[in-house]
């Protein structure tokens, strides 16, 4: 635990009290605050008092005595209409902060130098958090890894000069860190989302920009207009800026040719890493992910050895393109955090031969913007509701069968890779759909996928498969 020592003596107001919440609290009261928390839900407030954290409505606190004001990320701060709270600290002058802020702030007082890397962006932050993380502690740093995923940011152990903290970043954090100030800020991409929150795309890149502005250096891809244009005005302002990109070749910064790694200086090319053979980072979005932990880690002191070993070592992500097992020349991939057509595409565009295993509670829209990759798909595997709809979109493009159960689909689909004999065959679960027809959620249909691959005679466990 980090304890907020930067509260010390001070009164402190909190609402929002799941896992981060309760960890927050305790932090603060750890470092000396006389903390109040609220939540709208009774049980949640009942774990939190029963820990020993003091509760009370915060519509009858009296907001003068409160030095600030801490917020849960998943609650609203300005869209669809500021929560309850909010108005309520704002009408009395209280900052509005997030636990993201706390350690930041912790961090100043105890251990300024410590290296610090924060990620965020629209997709692939999970696995570029993950992989940055991987490669310094396979590298022997002291490295310590929260935020979005994981433990809760003050739940980490204290700063110290030489702890490397490695932290993903939410849009929702970030608004709720005024002082973010990372020694390498990633910025991966940006594309329309939680707009429902944010209001504007406008507004949503303006605080995902905050992140990158407050950095020392500021590692931003520039494949999307929205962050090359943040790219631009960070250098006009002075900024240090890296820009890294998966398909551009860069007069200055770090790009993917193909499997190798590049860096730019005034328009001369070095390669410094290759993903060649690594199968937990295949796809050109990974490529991008890789780009910008080899930044970051360069910007904290590696040495491109320890950084290559990292990448050959990372096991990758559960759910997320992850190599589950093999047989002969069948690969089976648990892609199932793929919920939607577009978070399919990066798998589907991955493999040559993909035995596919799609559908589930259907997305508005369907697998038709996935049409362009159906050159790929040897045959799908359909499941769930989406199934009929699924079937008719695919029509004579693909060969097809409903096989109605996830067990079912991967029974099928062994089968017939087993029997392709052009090369390497995909089992691939990317269901393009949510999971809660049939699972209660995308983990738990990924481990069903995993238990069925591995249950398969003759299949072998691969890395961090489990």
């Amino acid at each position: 635990m980090i304890p907020a020592a930067s509260f010390a003596g001070k009164r402190v107001s909190l609402f929002g009290l799941g896992g981060s919440g309760i960890a927050t609290a305790r932090a603060l009261i750890a470092g000396g605050a006389d903390v109040l928390a609220w939540d709208d839900n009774p049980d949640s407030v009942a774990k939190a008092a029963a820990t020993g954290i003091a509760t009370a409505d915060l519509r009858g606190a009296d907001w003068a005595k409160f030095s600030a004001f801490v917020l849960s990320p998943g609650v609203p701060l300005t869209h669809p209409k500021p929560h309850w709270t909010v108005e309520l600290a704002r009408g009395s002058g209280v900052e509005i902060i997030g636990d993201i802020e706390l350690f930041c702030r912790e961090r100043m007082l105890s251990a300024p130098t410590s290296p610090f890397i924060a990620i965020t962006g629209t997709n692939g932050k999970s696995t570029t958090t993950a992989l940055t993380a991987h490669i310094l502690k396979a590298a022997g740093r002291d490295t310590q890894m929260g935020g979005n995923i994981g433990r809760a940011v003050m739940t980490l152990d204290q700063p110290e000069p030489d702890r490397h903290y490695v932290v993903e970043c939410s849009s929702y954090q970030i608004d709720l860190a005024p002082s973010i100030n990372p020694t390498a800020g990633i910025l991966l991409n940006l594309t329309p989302d939680h707009l429902d929150r944010h209001g504007t795309m406008q507004h949503y890149a303006a605080i995902k920009e905050r992140l990158v502005a407050g950095s020392e250096t500021a590692i931003v891809g520039i494949d999307d207009s929205w962050c090359a244009q943040i790219a631009e005005r960070l250098e006009r302002a002075g900024r240090h800026v890296i820009r890294i990109s998966k398909r551009l070749p860069l007069t200055d910064g770090y790009f993917a040719d193909g499997s190798d790694l590049m860096e730019a200086v005034h328009g001369r090319y070095s390669r410094v890493a290759f993903l060649e053979g690594i199968g937990s980072l295949r796809g050109q979005h990974n490529a991008q992910n890789a780009l910008a932990a080899v930044a970051a880690c360069l910007k904290v002191g590696l040495e491109l050895g320890e950084i290559q070993s990292g990448l050959e070592s990372f096991p990758g992500l559960a759910h997320r393109m992850e190599q589950v097992g093999r047989k002969d020349h069948v690969l089976f991939i648990n892609d199932s955090k793929a919920t939607n057509a577009d978070a399919a595409a990066p798998a589907l565009s991955s493999f040559a031969r993909i035995y596919w295993i799609a559908g589930g509670l259907p997305k508005e829209g369907g697998i038709e913007p996935l049409r362009g990759f159906f050159p790929r798909i040897a045959k799908a595997y359909l499941i769930g509701e989406a199934a009929p709809a699924f079937s008719a979109t695919l029509g004579e493009a693909v060969p097809y069968e409903i096989s109605g159960t996830l067990a079912a689909a991967v029974e099928h689909a062994a089968l017939d890779a087993a029997k392709d004999d052009s090369g390497e065959a995909v089992v691939l679960l990317s269901p393009a759909c949510a999971s809660f027809d049939q699972f209660k959620n995308f983990e738990v249909r990924g481990e069903a996928f995993r238990q069925a691959a591995n249950a398969i005679e003759g299949v072998k466990l691969i890395g961090g498969a489990r």
